[in-house]
This record gives C-alpha cells, sequence and structure tokens, in this order.
C-alpha cells in the first residue's frame, strides 16, 4: 500500500512540474484574424496580450510589421485607455496598390497606457486584445511574421521576437505569425460577393414579382371578358324572347 502511495506521489509531482513548465509557452503575444486573411485581401487582426506578472501591469505594446512584405494600409481601432502611435517608413522599392505608387508603409504601431492606478494597463489576470485593419496582405507569402515588445510598469520588457524554425521546439519568446489563407476572388474578402449575390437574388426576386402581377393581370383581363360576353349573350337573349312574347301577343 505504502509503495502505491510513493506512486502515486511520484506520478501528481511529474504531472504538476509538466503543467508549471508547459504554462508559460501558452501565455504570449500572438496574432489572429478576425475571419479569415486572404492572400491579396485585407483582414482585421488582433494582437492578444496576457499578462505574465502577478505584481506588475502591461503598459505598453510595440509591433514591428515586417520589412520584407511591408504594408501599405495599416489603421489601429481606438481604445479607451489607450493611445496608439503610427509610425511609417520609406520603402526601397515602391509597392503598387489600386494603380497608385505607394513610397512608403507602416513599419511600427505602439499603443500607451492612459489610464491611471488599477485602470492603467493590462492588469494580472487579464489579457487585451489590440485590433487593426491591415492589408493589402501579400500573394507570395503564406504566412507574416510580426515582432513585439511588451513593456511592463516596472521597467520590465519582454521581447517577442525569436522566429520558429522548422522541425524545432517553441522558442521561449516566439514572434506572433499570421497564417494567410488562399486569395478569394474577391481582393477586399467574401463580403463584396456577398453583395452581389444578394442584389443579384433582390433583381431575381423583383423580375418574378413583376412577372407574377403582369400574369395576374393578364388572368384577370381574360375572365372579366369571358363574364362580359356571357353578360352580352345573356342580354342578347333576353331581348329576342322578350321581341317574340310582343309578336305573340
Amino acid at each position: 500500500m505504502k509503495k502505491m502511495s510513493r506512486a502515486a506521489l511520484v506520478g501528481a509531482a511529474a504531472v504538476s512540474s509538466v503543467v508549471l513548465v508547459s504554462a508559460p509557452a501558452f501565455a504570449h503575444v500572438s496574432v489572429q484574424p478576425e475571419g479569415a486573411a486572404a492572400k491579396g485581401g485585407y483582414a482585421v487582426v488582433d494582437f492578444k496580450v496576457p499578462n505574465e506578472r502577478d505584481d506588475a501591469a502591461t503598459v505598453k505594446l510595440e509591433v514591428n510589421f515586417p520589412t520584407d512584405h511591408p504594408l501599405a494600409s495599416v489603421m489601429p481601432q481606438p481604445m479607451p485607455g489607450w493611445k496608439s502611435e503610427v509610425t511609417k517608413s520609406k520603402l526601397d522599392k515602391p509597392l503598387e496598390m489600386h494603380g497608385e505608387k505607394i513610397t512608403e508603409a507602416v513599419s511600427k504601431v505602439t499603443w500607451t497606457a492612459t489610464g491611471s492606478g488599477a485602470d492603467k494597463g493590462v492588469q494580472p489576470g487579464y489579457f487585451q486584445k489590440f485590433p487593426v485593419s491591415i492589408g493589402a496582405l501579400p500573394t507570395d507569402a503564406d504566412e507574416l511574421v510580426f515582432k513585439a515588445i511588451q513593456t511592463y510598469d516596472n521597467k520590465e520588457v519582454v521581447r517577442w521576437i525569436e522566429p520558429q524554425q522548422e522541425g524545432q521546439e517553441e522558442p521561449e519568446n516566439p514572434a506572433p505569425v499570421l497564417a494567410l489563407t488562399a486569395a478569394d476572388d474577391d481582393e477586399h474578402g467574401t463580403s463584396g460577393a456577398s453583395a452581389d449575390k444578394a442584389d443579384d437574388d433582390k433583381e431575381a426576386t423583383a423580375a418574378s414579382s413583376t412577372s407574377s402581377d403582369s400574369s395576374d393581370s393578364d388572368t384577370t383581363a381574360r375572365v372579366l371578358g369571358i363574364v362580359g360576353i356571357v353578360i352580352g349573350a345573356a342580354g342578347v337573349a333576353f331581348g329576342v324572347l322578350a321581341g317574340r312574347r310582343r309578336t305573340t301577343s
């Protein structure tokens, strides 16, 4: 019985150590799209920032955008309690977007907490999403790698900048990676296609309604015509009979 108890204790300790070691690997800055991030299109992505400290708040986030696949359009969503700053840099090779040449692209977005006390930044035990609209996404890449720097109010800085190497374990401070999906027919995403389909459905419904109304009108006219003919024939017959009666009398 004692041997089984000792084995159980050893097993429990082993499980606890795995949980303690593995937990930090899940708590890092990441990026996920709201919907799909299709190649050549536009997307809204969320940079998710968890607070990994028990005695400090995250008060600043700096996200560096990829230089090998620059993005000309980057617009952060306004967030209460945070100030955002967009930094642009000159491009070595201009981009072409909608027939226009783009000579600069966003290289960095920085969010700084503006609150005070317990309302300032991301407090221990919480996480925060930082939404950004980006595009146009590259067509010659399967993913975009961002480098993020997280700053706490105790002056500690955590650099999430390590790339994931294929076939190797996840690094201690991995950089956020955005996976891109196959290109969509509509460069602005599926909403345009849905809108076109909705318009087509409306036109088809209107055409069907018009055709139905026209058919109903034709049917009504024919019925009224037949009724008129019957009434007219009845009137003629009545007149003939009345004339015969007068002649006879």
